[in-house]
């Protein structure tokens, strides 16, 4: 099965069932795939919306499809996940979180900066792209939004819906993430830099309302860290 993702929702016309793959996404179907008139492909705009298509048309720059069936809010759950985590300092580390959290759905990801944080810049656009793949690779109808890098203080002011929830390493008598989570709840989860988030920063997010936590007894990198708390989400809601 071959996935296409829509890169403006313009090129979809549904009243004529027509979609319009532009310059990136037509070239990766005619010139690596080599798809051809009459191949059945399939589209999404990352927002829910699922395409089945039959490819009528290609040139150098555009492949124009037919729309066979569509689906609305193909694969939506009724809870939503929200993972704040700071950066990790070697970026193939991070990336390898955003393309695993992806494959396992993940609907927001926010790159936060605190006092230890190792890596304070983050390149947006590559890791996007890396989204992006591992979206398409998994089959996913739902593109996860990936914010702009943000110090936790700001990150802290923002209204966040949901179960609300900061894991870290200060009291080892927390309760873990699996027993407090309520099913059918979205949740927002801070996960710090591999230095922890400090006594200040736990202090003033647990005012904001976020209740501490734990990812089992073993310590964890971050990213590893971050995986986990998207996993029990999923285990929570899924068995």
């Amino acid at each position: 099965m071959h996935l296409f993702v829509i890169e403006n929702t313009q090129w979809v016309d549904s009243s004529a069932s027509k979609i319009l793959l532009q310059e990136e996404e037509a070239r990766h179907a005619i010139k690596v795939l080599r798809l051809r008139v009459g191949d059945e492909v399939y589209a999404t705009d990352g927002e829910g919306n699922w395409y089945q298509c039959a490819i009528e048309e290609v040139n150098k720059k555009n492949c124009l499809l037919t729309i066979t069936q569509h689906w609305a809010n193909y694969g939506k759950r009724n809870y939503k996940i929200h993972i704040a985590v700071a950066p990790t300092k070697n970026t193939k580390r991070f990336e390898w979180f955003l393309e695993k959290a992806t494959e396992m759905g993940i609907d927001e990801i926010t790159p936060i900066i605190s006092r230890y944080s190792e890596r304070k810049e983050l390149k947006i656009e590559r890791s996007l792209k890396v989204i992006t793949a591992a979206m398409k690779q998994s089959l996913k109808a739902y593109h996860p939004k990936l914010n702009e890098a943000i110090k936790l203080k700001q990150f802290l002011t923002k209204e966040l819906p949901g179960e609300k929830y900061i894991a870290h390493l200060t009291d080892e008598n927390q309760v873990g993430l699996k027993e407090l989570y309520s099913p059918s709840q979205d949740a927002c989860i801070l996960i710090g830099p591999e230095g922890d988030f400090s006594d200040e920063e736990i202090e003033m997010a647990q005012k904001k309302g976020f209740i501490a936590v734990k990812m089992g007894t073993q310590r964890l990198r971050t990213e590893t860290a971050a995986m986990v708390a998207c996993n029990y989400i999923h285990f929570a809601n899924d068995f």
